[in-house]
C-alpha cells in the first residue's frame, strides 16, 4: 500500500480520518458511491470539502493511486468528484488509480478552487 506522504491525516480538530496508518490484512475496503443528502451535518460537509481540497492540492488533475487514502472518506466523493482513472477498475485494490473530475468537483466544491 502506497503511503501518500504529506497528505493530511485528518480534518483538524475532529476525528474525520483522511488516511490509514496500515493496510488491512483482509484487504482494502471496497469503494462505492455514497449518497450525499442535503440534510447532512455541517461537519460532514466541511470534512468533504477539506478532503477534496487536500486531494486537489496533493494530486491536481493527474491520476493518483488509492494507496492509504481512507475508503469511507473517498466513498463520499467516489463516482462524482473522484472517478476511476483506469479500466477495468478494481474497487477493492490499494493500487487502483483514481482521478478528480475537475468540472464536477468545481461545481460541488467551488470554495476549494477559489483563489
Amino acid at each position: 500500500m502506497l503511503k501518500h506522504r504529506g497528505f493530511p491525516g485528518r480534518l483538524r480538530g475532529t476525528d474525520y480520518q483522511f488516511v490509514l496508518r496500515r493496510a488491512s490484512p483482509k484487504g482494502a475496503t471496497e469503494l462505492k458511491a455514497r449518497e450525499r443528502y442535503r440534510d447532512r451535518r455541517k461537519e460532514d460537509r466541511e470534512a468533504d470539502a477539506a478532503f477534496m481540497a487536500a486531494l486537489w492540492e496533493h494530486f491536481g488533475a493527474e491520476p493518483f493511486e488509492r494507496g492509504n487514502l481512507d475508503a469511507g472518506r473517498l466513498s463520499w466523493l467516489f463516482g462524482r468528484e473522484v472517478v476511476p482513472a483506469e479500466e477495468p477498475f478494481d474497487p477493492t485494490s490499494y493500487d487502483a488509480l483514481l482521478r478528480i473530475d475537475e468540472d464536477v468537483a468545481r461545481r460541488s466544491f467551488p470554495e476549494v478552487f477559489e483563489p
